[in-house]
């Protein structure tokens, strides 16, 4: 690789860092704190979202408003996703979320995930599932692992803005993600194939279409009931409209709307 690559590189690994820990709407360091909202017009069921890594529950705040409107109890769980394990979130902040929507005592508990957060889901349901568990959503996962993290896991400045959960997120074989096993509950997956400005540098070493974070490949998983892939970037995907309107078809008839998109169904 070239000197003039590698300065590129460089200045585009810090540039993005900086850009991420400005997205980070709270400290890295933040506790788990829950922001519930309460429909009009409730249809009796909850939804729990789960930001992804670096981020905070603002993220999901416009994802948690469109639920609301669907009729859905939400409980929007901000985590310390930086601080700690995947183990030690799915089992320290992860129930919160639970029992925050078991106060409205609802015929389902939903969840809507983006990034880390789908993991986490994954990694909480092989333990300690809901008895009303209803349909899970998630947003540009690393189900597979990420080629990104298997690039940068080494590098003090990914160590610092995401901590011990970073690590686990590679493609080896070993990786938390890969030892997880298949979807054995009702999951729709929604992924990009766009990267924002700032990722362009990833989405070249990450193989196939990707979002600048997860390939479509990594982001599907054996047992999923449906996959779309959507023209969204990675940092974003959670705030687009068609998004938005995705997850909450899904969570009311456990497919995706494949008639509203040019996309067609990816084979599972």
């Amino acid at each position: 690789m070239s000197r003039n690559w590698w300065t590129v590189f460089w200045c585009c690994s810090l540039f993005s860092v900086l850009f991420l820990f400005l997205l980070s709407a709270s400290p890295l360091t933040e506790e788990t704190t829950l922001f519930t909202t309460t429909p009009e017009q409730s249809n009796g069921e909850c939804v729990v979202l789960l930001h992804g890594m670096a981020r905070s529950h603002r993220a999901m705040e416009e994802m948690q408003e469109g639920l609301s409107a669907a009729g859905y109890h939400t409980a929007n769980l901000g985590y310390p996703s930086t601080d700690l394990t995947i183990e030690e979130i799915s089992t320290t902040s992860f129930p919160q979320g639970v029992e925050s929507c078991e106060r409205f005592t609802p015929s389902a508990i939903h969840f809507v995930t983006h990034s880390l957060g789908g993991i986490v889901v994954r990694q909480a349901l092989n333990t300690n599932r809901p008895q009303k568990l209803g349909r899970v959503v998630m947003l540009s996962p690393p189900n597979r692992g990420s080629t990104a993290t298997d690039s940068l896991k080494e590098y003090w400045f990914y160590n610092w803005l995401n901590g011990p959960a970073g690590q686990q997120l590679s493609t080896d074989s070993n990786s938390l993600p890969n030892r997880l096993g298949p979807a054995n509950f009702p999951l729709g997956i929604i992924t990009g194939d766009r990267h924002a400005f700032f990722d362009f540098w990833l989405s070249k070493i990450i193989p196939g279409p990707d979002d600048g974070k997860v390939s479509v490949e990594q982001a599907k998983l054996p047992g999923m009931t449906d996959f779309l892939v959507v023209h969204e970037t990675h940092p974003f995907i959670m705030n687009a409209p068609d998004v938005i309107e995705q997850t909450c078809f899904f969570l009311k008839h456990g497919r995706f709307n494949h008639s509203a998109t040019t996309d067609t169904p990816e084979q599972k």
